[in-house]
């Protein structure tokens, strides 16, 4: 028979069995399409050899009145402002501790800070300042051990008592309880993922019986998060149910500042946005009483007067005011359209248009039964928000909310067989990314046997199609402040060094520039650094013969000629072939041929294999590959009905 081309449309099918899905893609990573044809997605560098504190939730960048780039990113212990290719500790610091001794044991690393009710808890950060110590003789750590870096608290034995663990050790006799220090204690954003609430008191009543601690729970204490925006070019950023801060971007020196209250604000909110037109400051799911957190209400919004960030009460002079949605049970997100504000709660979406005095805003709902899964879950893009539901959807709202086709929401949502779906009570971390250089919407998020961010599901909304893979990003920002888009990457075992944190233990964030070069590079230092393999692959569905039958003939393959765009470095092809469909491995039937080594000058590859169904699948392994694929074309012919299974 002659040759045979393997015309395969662009996106992955994973909604379908593989041989449901002839003619079709069904799996990869790391890949994309462009122009109909899937290829290895580009590389990422680190931006510079800074390993941030945390877990990274937000990101957002700027340029000030001067052109001058800002990125700003916040982790769930830390706010860092990117100026001029370094990063600088803006984090805002709660009451000092005034007062403050210490205790030291000989040989030891663990000092004790002693200080009536000092209300922190295991893994705050601090700081300290007008430190005194006592004689040489007595102690042998200076000032400089304990004003140079920051600290984490690893202890908390009492209500007057904390440990850290010093960057030396006690080689003095050791202090009894001496010494004066100010402990400054960073502003708690919260846990790094979250949790299912236990113990007593926990949940809603009769969950449990009565006087017993909570062994099921419907309460979830969710992840620390920022929201960040602009005020013109004031930095406005929120601890997810807590304080809303600022920061005014300076030359120089300047940069070092920290944000700080803005005062007249609103203490419990779940986010914030900036009206841009109308220059208002929104709080979403916040306090009925300025001032009293208990008041907070999930569904409670509260806007500031025009131009005036610090005014919330509403007079009949201003157009400060407040109104609260009805439908749902919590605001989950807040995104910028081109002349709204589309907000998500967890059951529906509204509109909220400014159309001034007397009424300063509209809102008008849009959808029902389209609730968004996270925060940060949500983007616009040309003129449209999409969003991850929380009910195993997408949407898009471009003037009225649709569900958004996908072939790979079972993938995403159910968790069946290898695949593990979305981890819901996580879905607070999820992260919606545009990269415009190649019409992407990126959804990380966490799998259900994961903590933390570790896949990824992305919509091409230029070929409407989707992939899926393992790219694990906790934030992503478009390119425009920066060259290159821009992400951050959680690594629980990775020590920060930005800021220096003694005793740190919860891991650290790389943060790269994306679409650059063909690795992954990681600054180990300003002139050393390391590349790593991106490892891409993509495979098919099944195919069989286009005869009388439908499957019902073996097919023989003895030779294929590849066709790829481009290569650099190698490639492997692999081909596969079953009897039937559910013979997905080896021990079910499924033999493998290959993998062949493909470079730019291969001409064609001989194989001898036969089986009622075939699929391919393309990858590669090393260093500085690179490739786009074209059209395979097969040397296919019947074998015969006979056989029950594949032979090589």
């Amino acid at each position: 028979m002659p040759l045979k081309k393997i015309p395969l449309p662009p996106g992955f099918d994973k909604n379908d069995t593989a041989s449901q899905a002839e003619g079709r893609w069904i799996d990869g990573d790391n890949v994309r399409f462009q122009y109909g044809s899937p290829e290895k997605i580009g590389g990422w560098e680190q931006i510079n050899s800074s390993i941030l504190v945390g877990a990274a939730r937000d990101i957002h960048s700027w340029f000030d009145l001067t052109g001058r780039r800002y990125v700003v990113i916040g982790t769930d212990k830390v706010l860092y402002i990117l100026f001029d290719e370094v990063f600088y500790d803006i984090t805002p610091l709660s009451t000092a501790l005034t007062g403050c001794t210490y205790t030291s044991t000989t040989g030891s690393a663990t000092v004790t800070i002693n200080k009536a009710s000092h209300g922190l808890s295991v893994g705050d950060l601090i700081n300290f300042t007008s430190v005194t110590t006592p004689g040489p003789t007595t102690t042998s750590f200076t000032s400089a051990n304990f004003t140079t870096n920051s600290f984490e608290v690893k202890t908390v034995p009492t209500a007057n008592t904390f440990t850290i663990t010093m960057p030396v050790t006690e080689t003095g006799t050791g202090v009894t309880t001496g010494g004066s220090l100010i402990t400054n204690p960073y502003v708690i954003v919260g846990p790094l993922t979250s949790t299912l609430g236990y113990g007593w008191g926990a949940g809603t009543w009769g969950l449990d019986t009565w006087g017993t601690s909570r062994t099921v729970s419907n309460t979830t204490i969710e992840a620390g998060n920022w929201s960040l925006d602009n005020f013109g070019e004031l930095l406005i950023a929120t601890i997810k149910d807590g304080q809303t801060f600022s920061w005014a971007p300076t030359a120089g020196t300047g940069v070092n500042t920290r944000a700080t209250i803005i005062a007249g604000n609103p203490t419990a909110t779940v986010l914030t946005r900036v009206s841009d037109r109308d220059r208002h400051l929104i709080h979403f799911g916040t306090e009925t009483t300025i001032g009293s957190p208990s008041t907070q209400d999930p569904m409670f919004i509260r806007f500031s007067d025009q131009e005036d960030i610090e005014v919330y009460e509403p007079t009949s002079t201003n157009t400060a005011g407040t109104f609260r949605l009805d439908n749902g049970s919590r605001i989950v997100a807040a995104v910028k359209g081109k002349d709204y504000i589309l907000v998500l709660t967890d059951e529906a979406a509204y509109t909220m248009q400014f159309v001034g005095p007397p009424f300063t805003f509209s809102i008008r709902q849009v959808g029902s039964n389209c609730g968004c899964v996270g925060q940060h879950a949500a983007v616009f893009v040309d003129g449209a928000v999409y969003w991850m539901g929380d009910s195993g959807n997408f949407f898009v709202f471009d003037g009225t909310v649709k569900t958004l086709p996908s072939t790979v929401e079972d993938f995403v949502f159910t968790t069946t067989g290898d695949s593990l779906g979305l981890n819901f009570t996580n879905g607070e971390t999820v992260f919606a990314g545009h990269n415009s250089l190649f019409t992407e919407i990126n959804w990380f998020y966490p799998q259900a046997s994961s903590t933390e961010i570790d896949r990824v599901v992305t919509y091409n909304y230029e070929l409407k199609t989707w992939t899926t893979g393992s790219l694990a990003r906790t934030t992503y920002e478009d390119a425009h402040v920066l060259e290159y888009p821009s992400a951050t990457k959680y690594i629980s075992t990775l020590t920060p060094n930005t800021p220096i944190v003694n005793g740190i233990s919860n891991g650290g964030s790389y943060v790269f520039a994306h679409e650059v070069g063909v690795n992954e590079v990681i600054n180990l230092t300003s002139t050393n650094t390391t590349n790593v393999t991106i490892p891409a692959f993509i495979r098919s569905g099944d195919f069989d013969l286009d005869i009388e039958g439908d499957g019902e003939f073996f097919i023989k393959i003895r030779r294929f000629i590849p066709d790829f765009k481009y290569i650099e470095g190698n490639t492997k092809v692999t081909l596969f072939f079953k009897a039937y469909p559910a013979d997905s491995t080896t021990a079910q039937g499924q033999t493998t041929v290959g993998p062949f080594t493909v470079s730019s000058t291969t001409d064609k590859i001989d194989t001898r294999a036969r089986g009622r169904l075939a699929s391919i699948k393309i990858e590669n392994d090393a260093l500085n590959d690179n490739w786009r694929y074209g059209i395979f074309r097969v040397d296919i012919q019947p074998d015969g009905r006979g056989g029950s299974a594949p032979q090589t």
